[in-house]
């Protein structure tokens, strides 16, 4: 086996992809409600959140070039694809969520309700990806064009 291979691992580029897009896409909502923020500490706080995602971005791009898939071309992007991510991302951290504190039930009715929450969160996961998928949003499918639109979400979520 190479110690030098010439691309990326499959594994490592689909986590590079996951943590890319959620962290472009929460970039983005931090950078819009910004403003909103009142308290100062909270505000600072905000801003810390921001200049570390920002960072982690600038370090997680350069892997791109070394994906399996080759180069890629930014494209042009609209809110639907950032909203349906932003939801789906939730939905994503839901169902870990929940699937982690259904561990930690130890009251028959506090796991009858988690699990039924777990199951509302699996299906609304479900419903968000199928429309993300049908609309050409989730390429999950095509690695190359999943991963360009890493990269455009990214370079946007740093340009905002």
């Amino acid at each position: 086996m190479s110690q030098n291979p010439r691309h990326l691992a499959w594994h490592e580029t689909l986590e590079i992809h996951e943590l890319t897009a959620f962290q472009a896409n929460n970039l983005m909502g931090f950078k819009m409600s910004l403003h909103d923020i009142k308290d100062p500490q909270l505000h600072g706080l905000y801003t810390e959140a921001i200049q570390g995602v920002e960072q982690n971005l600038r370090e997680l791009l350069p892997y791109y070039a070394e994906a399996p898939t080759g180069t890629r071309s930014l494209s042009g992007a609209d809110l639907t694809a950032y909203y349906a991510g932003h939801l789906l991302g939730f939905a994503k951290t839901s169902v870990r969520s929940y699937a982690i504190a259904i561990t930690e039930a130890a009251t028959p009715s506090v796991r009858e309700t988690l699990q039924k929450q777990l199951n509302k969160a699996i299906e609304l996961h479900g419903k968000i990806f199928y429309f993300m998928y049908a609309r050409g949003l989730y390429p999950s499918y095509n690695l190359k064009q999943l991963l360009e639109n890493d990269v455009k979400n990214a370079n946007k979520a740093l340009s905002l």
